[in-house]
């Protein structure tokens, strides 16, 4: 489960979920970006282990790598988004610290 959830993660840079698996999401997501820093074929092929796409670790060893080149760590953040209505628990968003979202433009109202 916490593959498919750090692929996502790295793939869309933004997942909504609980915020348990959130907070046990991000020591692999960090250790995830730890090894794409280190940039070796050996942190590239256990960071292929882990993540369950190619792409997805391409991105991760070159836009993500640079991204985070100069920070020392704390790469993810947690933003609580309230409560689920059937069973109450807690909803989370998980990102990367620079996420910026691109917003489609819009057609303008003439």
């Amino acid at each position: 489960m916490f593959r498919n959830l750090v692929t996502s993660l790295f793939e869309h840079e933004r997942i909504a979920t609980t915020h348990e698996k959130a907070k046990e999401l991000r020591p692999i997501a960090e250790k995830l970006i730890t090894l794409a820093k280190r940039n070796g074929l050996h942190a590239r092929r256990q960071a292929l282990a882990y993540v369950r796409s190619k792409a997805v670790t391409d991105k991760l060893f070159t836009v993500l790598k640079n991204r985070f080149e100069t920070r020392p760590g704390g790469y993810t953040r947690i933003i609580l988004t309230g409560v689920r209505k059937g069973d109450a628990a807690k909803l989370a968003l998980i990102e990367l610290v620079d996420y910026q979202e691109t917003l489609a433009s819009s057609p303008s109202a003439e």
